[in-house]
């Protein structure tokens, strides 16, 4: 009975169909002349629904192909994360020597907060353990791939890049003043690690490491803490620095490095009240400022 009655509602919406696309209305009669018109209806209707379940499959199967290249075509686009990191570090193809480094390409690295002896400045003779300094800087990073972190600088006067050195985990400028192969010597804008740099080099004093044993007489520190400071004229607040690749700049107070830069007169360095003042002298407002 169940069977029959279905059988029946497929035969119902057959007959609806049929009316719809021929655009009679449901109330017109249509006469069977056999069963068989019956099964030609019922058949009919069936093979309809399976072709749209089909349709339905195929159009799925489509989409997922489509998704899917679109995955792969991303994971070829992407870069890893170790491509990433690779292409964020430098090789060293030379070390010149113990705070001076030359990077693939051929541009030389000054390393920021930081002097080592001299080995290598024809005006000077080698001073006492620079070699010492050269030979740790090449085990730290020679022939090996570096992070390069820039302060405020761009470069120093020589063209030389000013640059916080980083190899795995090491701190390379930090390790040389803990190991007495450097003294901490820091100039503004660049003075992001100085209170680190000067708190390593009176451990490594205090502890007699390194140059500080070794040499009976070494080169005092040059924080810049160790330039004078000098009262600025009434109202004129404004601090005109020259860092240490000879560009002018000026801080405001309330900007970053304003309280730790002072003005050395000697230099060239100045003070202004006004920031108009300022530009039309040559000087340009640090990027560490508000």
């Amino acid at each position: 009975m169940k069977k029959k009655f279905s059988i029946f509602c497929l035969i119902l919406s057959g007959i609806i169909l049929i009316l719809t696309t021929t655009g009679c209305s449901p109330t017109t009669k249509i006469p069977f002349n056999s069963l068989e018109q019956e099964e030609q209806i019922l058949e009919s209707v069936e093979n309809q629904t399976e072709d749209t379940k089909q349709g339905n499959i195929k159009q799925e199967v489509i989409e997922q192909k489509e998704d899917l290249a679109a995955e792969i075509k991303n994971d070829e686009i992407q870069p890893t994360k170790e491509e990433k990191l690779l292409a964020s570090l430098f090789l060293v193809t030379r070390v010149i020597d113990g705070d001076t480094i030359e990077i693939e390409g051929g541009q030389k690295v000054r390393y920021i907060g930081i002097d080592t002896p001299e080995t290598v400045d024809p005006r000077k003779p080698v001073q006492c353990f620079g070699v010492e300094a050269s030979n740790r800087n090449k085990q730290l990073v020679d022939g090996k791939r570096v992070r390069l972190e820039k302060d405020i600088s761009e470069t120093d006067k020589y063209g030389r890049l000013l640059r916080y050195v980083y190899i795995d985990n090491i701190f390379v400028n930090l390790a040389l003043v803990q190991g007495g192969f450097a003294y901490s010597s820091t100039y503004p804008p660049d003075v992001k690690y100085q209170n680190q740099f000067l708190e390593a080099e009176r451990l490594a004093r205090e502890q007699k490491i390194g140059l500080w044993s070794a040499c009976p007489i070494t080169t005092p520190s040059v924080p810049v803490t160790s330039v004078p400071a000098q009262e600025p004229p009434v109202n004129c607040t404004i601090k005109g620095n020259i860092s240490s690749s000879n560009e002018k700049i000026y801080h405001l107070e309330g900007c970053d490095s304003y309280n730790v830069t002072k003005i050395d007169e000697a230099r060239g360095e100045q003070w202004f009240c006004t920031e108009a003042e300022a530009v039309a002298a040559g000087w340009r407002k640090a990027k560490n400022c508000p």
